[in-house]
């Protein structure tokens, strides 16, 4: 992998990295942080499985040689799994033969990359395996909000609505899975990486930030609080829980 770029404020997607080396998972993780992407990484494939209970990534970058399950038996359980079928998968592997890399498209891959390969060149591949994915989403709508992640445009029933980086990352985590409720140690997770130290309260500083450039007097408020538990984009109720136990809410 070559050293990454600058990190940038952009919001690639959401990508899952299934890799049982300690030191290329790492690598891996900071160089597609500092490229754009939300990250989550896991060891092994039984930790991916369980993660994808909970949680669907835009794509998922798959290591084929792992102990316990390989990486060709866990993109064979995800496409078995209904509301994972569409789930682009791009193997990382050190093999190289023919035959092999057949046998990983026909069990479901949509493309792979033979290790090593520069950190370029893997951004260029997950850039294309998104592309594919979203041909058509330029627009992401929830209630009255509209998300154009294209250009970062916002608004909420037609009203411009103005967000700093960090704002705008997390409403888009949110709007991508409304109703989904997001703990504030996933959501510093997705958007500031799992090896960054930061106070959980930081969260609810950006999340009151989001609120009032969301909402203005009179409007409903669209994110929910729920008590010991985290944040949703929600319309189905205006009033918000507070935990005594956990941070004051915004």
């Amino acid at each position: 992998m070559m050293p990454a770029p600058p990190a940038t404020n952009t919001t690639k997607g959401f990508v899952l990295v299934v890799e049982d080396d300690a030191a290329l998972r790492l690598l891996l993780e900071h160089s597609l942080q500092q490229r754009g992407y939300q990250v989550h990484t896991v060891a092994d494939a039984e930790q991916a499985l369980a993660f994808l209970e909970g949680t669907k990534p835009d794509v998922a970058l798959l290591d084929w040689m792992m102990p316990g399950l390989s990486g060709l038996e866990l993109c064979r359980i995800i496409r078995q799994k209904p509301g994972l079928k569409d789930l682009p998968i791009l193997f990382l592997t050190a093999r190289t033969e023919e035959q092999d890399l057949i046998n990983g498209l026909d069990h479901g891959a949509d493309a792979y990359l033979t290790k090593p390969c520069s950190a370029d060149k893997l951004d260029a591949r997950l850039r294309a395996l998104l592309r594919r994915a979203r041909p058509s989403q330029d627009q992401i709508s929830f209630g009255p909000l509209l998300l154009e992640p294209e250009n970062h445009h916002v608004t909420r029933a037609g009203r411009v609505i103005t967000l700093g980086p960090t704002e705008y990352r997390l409403l888009e985590i949110l709007i991508r899975q409304p109703r989904k409720v997001f703990s504030r140690e996933l959501l510093l997770e997705r958007i500031w990486g799992a090896n960054v130290h930061v106070e959980l309260r930081t969260v609810d500083v950006h999340i009151r930030r989001l609120r009032k450039a969301l909402n203005e007097p009179g409007e409903a408020d669209l994110i929910r609080t729920v008590r010991s538990a985290g944040y949703a984009l929600d319309d189905s109720r205006t009033e918000h829980d507070v935990s005594p136990s956990a941070p004051t809410a915004p």
